[in-house]
C-alpha cells in the first residue's frame, strides 16, 4: 500500500481503534481472523487478540497489505501490548475429514478459548459463525478494526513460520515461497511428486485429475 504521511497514518490508526471502541461498551474485546483458508497445503490458522485501546500500535492493517518485515515488527509489538493472544491450528488431515466450514468454526472457538479471558464481545473478520453469545462479524474487519487487524497479523506471521519450517520437511514444493497456496510452481510440483502428508487431499484433486487427461 502507498506510504502515508505521519499525520495521515495517525488518523488512519485512530479510526481502527475508534471502530473497536464503537463496536460496544465492552471491557474485554477479542478480535479474530484466520489465514490459510484457501491454501492447498498446511494448516488453517486462527488468531484471537485482546487488544487494549491504549497504547496505540501504529501501522496496524490487514496483514496482506503489509510487507513480511513490517508484519514481523508489528507482531512483536502486538505481543508486548496485547492483553491476551490465542492461536489455533487445524491440520490438513482434519480439514479433509470435517471440511473447511467445520474446521473454521473449531479453530475460531479454540483460539478464543486459548486467550483464557472472559470476553464481553468477540469481533470476527468475515461472516457470522454463531459461536459466541456476544459476537459481531465485520466484513473486511482486518482493515477496519484494530483488534482484528492485530489478529490477522499474528495469524499470518505464525502460519508463515510454520510453512517455512515445513519446506525443509517437505522439499520440492517451495512451501517457504508459496506458503501452501496453489502457485503454478506448487501445482507443477504436486503433479510431478504427488501429495505430501502436509497437503489437503480434498483441495488437490482437480490438479491430479487434470494430469490424467
Amino acid at each position: 500500500m502507498p506510504r502515508l504521511s505521519p499525520e495521515a497514518e495517525l488518523e488512519r490508526t485512530h479510526k481502527l481503534y475508534e471502530q473497536q471502541r464503537q463496536s460496544g461498551a465492552a471491557v474485554c474485546v477479542i478480535g479474530v481472523d484466520e489465514v490459510g483458508r484457501g491454501a492447498v497445503a498446511g494448516p488453517l490458522t486462527v488468531a484471537a487478540v485482546a487488544l487494549p485501546l491504549e497504547p496505540l500500535i501504529m501501522g496496524l492493517d490487514d496483514s496482506k497489505r503489509l510487507t513480511a518485515t513490517r508484519r514481523e515488527e508489528l507482531a512483536d509489538e502486538i505481543k508486548q501490548v496485547a492483553s491476551a493472544i490465542g492461536i489455533a491450528h487445524i491440520q490438513p488431515k482434519t480439514i479433509d475429514r470435517i471440511g473447511m466450514t467445520a474446521a473454521l468454526r473449531a479453530a475460531v472457538k479454540q483460539a478464543v478459548e486459548a486467550c483464557e479471558m472472559q470476553s464481553d464481545l468477540v469481533l470476527i473478520d468475515g461472516n457470522p459463525l454463531h459461536l459466541f453469545e456476544h459476537e459481531m462479524c465485520i466484513v473486511k474487519g482486518d482493515s477496519k478494526v484494530a483488534c482484528i487487524a492485530a489478529a490477522s497479523i499474528i495469524a499470518k506471521v505464525t502460519r508463515d513460520a510454520m510453512m517455512v519450517a515445513a519446506d525443509t520437511e517437505y522439499p520440492g514444493y517451495e512451501l517457504a515461497l508459496n506458503k501452501g497456496y496453489a502457485s503454478p510452481q506448487h501445482i507443477k510440483a504436486i503433479r510431478e511428486k504427488g501429495l505430501s502428508g502436509f497437503h489437503r487431499q480434498t483441495f488437490c484433486q482437480s490438479f491430479l485429475q487434470q494430469q490424467l487427461f
